[in-house]
């Protein structure tokens, strides 16, 4: 796991040199037609972040993990990251993967192949849990032109 916690530190040391480039104003313009935008985003990343800590320290503690489905608009509606200040949201993006990146270097590899519950998906491991997250967030690092290209 240290690999993957490497992974993550690089992909945020990347990332977030290119977040703090975009202006304020860029940040709240959809970034898709009709969809969210990067303040939106990146507050779902903050989302993501939070939800995998809470999911990869509980499945390294129990035999297995249930833990409740995740309400992304539901999340964003409540937690108004559009109405956030932009520095913010990266300092608080890149501090708390960079924590996240800690964790994962640190899960017992006895512990990787917990089986997770995550509302009515199916299940799957801790390990694929964390190797899911860093894929799940060069997918919207993509999408707001903040992912490294090499």
């Amino acid at each position: 796991m240290e690999e993957l916690s490497d992974r993550l530190l690089r992909v945020v040391d990347a990332a977030e040199t290119k977040l703090r480039k975009i202006s304020e104003p860029e940040t709240t313009k959809p970034i898709l037609s009709g969809g969210w935008s990067r303040k939106q985003v990146l507050g779902h990343l903050i989302d993501s972040v939070s939800n995998n800590h809470q999911r990869f320290v509980r499945a390294a503690l129990q035999p297995s993990l249930d833990f409740p489905r995740y309400d992304q608009d539901g999340n964003i509606r409540v937690q108004a990251p559009q109405e956030a200040d932009w520095s913010l949201l990266v300092s608080l993006w890149a501090a708390y993967n960079r924590y996240l990146a800690h964790i994962i270097a640190r899960l017992p590899a006895a512990k990787l192949e917990t089986v997770c519950r995550i509302g009515s998906d199916k299940p799957v491991t801790l390990g694929f849990l964390a190797n899911d997250y860093v894929t799940h967030l060069l997918h919207h690092l993509n999408q707001i032109g903040a992912a490294d290209s090499k």
